[in-house]
């Protein structure tokens, strides 16, 4: 079954040279010039990975990845004309997966989608007989990738989830910001360690009553993040 991918950039010839790569490489592609338009065919659609761009029509690229967030854990990388690396981390924080930096090579964005294809692939087939991680209140459900605490389900993007599961599955066991970057992203991810800090803050918004003092995801100064349920 083909990959589907929606591209989201206003600049059509950019959207129709993206296209035709990746549908040389037999995935079947979505075309959206703005951000509402974008938006409907996120809600009206399944789609394996969508491409962003930040600056669009109507709404703009952290916009739609915000509210598409409300509905979808769909892998999204944001494409950005700027080499502001606040941008991108604020991508990130909208919770974007991955970005891309144009004037972009077609290869490494083919690379980029497939790699985290392969990744999302992996994940959703992975059988594991510790399906079900209990720590306190929160419940993490390994196999459909859900996590609920008090029996209330808390929507986190794919990349929160990644770094949860892998702090839970190893309670106590201290993971250095470089270390989580490389095992949750990837050795070949071109972001840094910041990326890292973002996606802890943010989960931890999410599933701490308090994220100053966090009851499950923990800083050991100096070192990393550890997970004592």
């Amino acid at each position: 079954m083909a990959n589907r991918v929606l591209v989201v950039d206003d600049e059509k010839l950019i959207v129709k040279g993206i296209r035709f790569s990746l549908e040389q490489d037999g995935m079947e592609v979505t075309c959206a010039y703005d951000g509402e338009e974008a938006l409907t065919f996120a809600r009206e659609q399944q789609f394996d990975i969508i491409l962003l761009d930040i600056m669009l029509p109507k709404l703009s690229g952290f916009e739609v990845c915000q509210q598409i967030r409300e509905f979808s854990n769909v892998p999204i990388i944001m494409l950005t004309a700027k080499g502001d690396d606040m941008d991108k981390i604020l991508g990130l924080e909208y919770g974007a997966d991955d970005y891309i930096t144009k004037p972009f090579n077609i290869l490494e964005v083919k690379a980029r989608i497939k790699a985290i294809i392969r990744r999302t692939a992996k994940q959703e087939k992975k059988a594991d007989t510790a399906g079900r991680i209990q720590a306190g209140d929160m419940t993490i459900e390994r196999d459909n990738r859900r996590v609920y605490i008090e029996g209330r389900e808390i929507n986190l993007t794919a990349k929160e989830f990644d770094v949860l599961e892998l702090l839970a599955t190893h309670p106590n066991q201290v993971y250095s910001r470089e270390k989580l970057l490389t095992m949750v992203w990837g050795a070949d991810y071109p972001g840094d360690a910041r990326t890292v800090d973002v996606h802890i803050r943010r989960l931890r918004e999410k599933v701490e009553t308090n994220s100053s003092e966090p009851k499950y995801v923990h800083t050991k100064w100096g070192v990393g993040y550890y997970f004592k349920g």
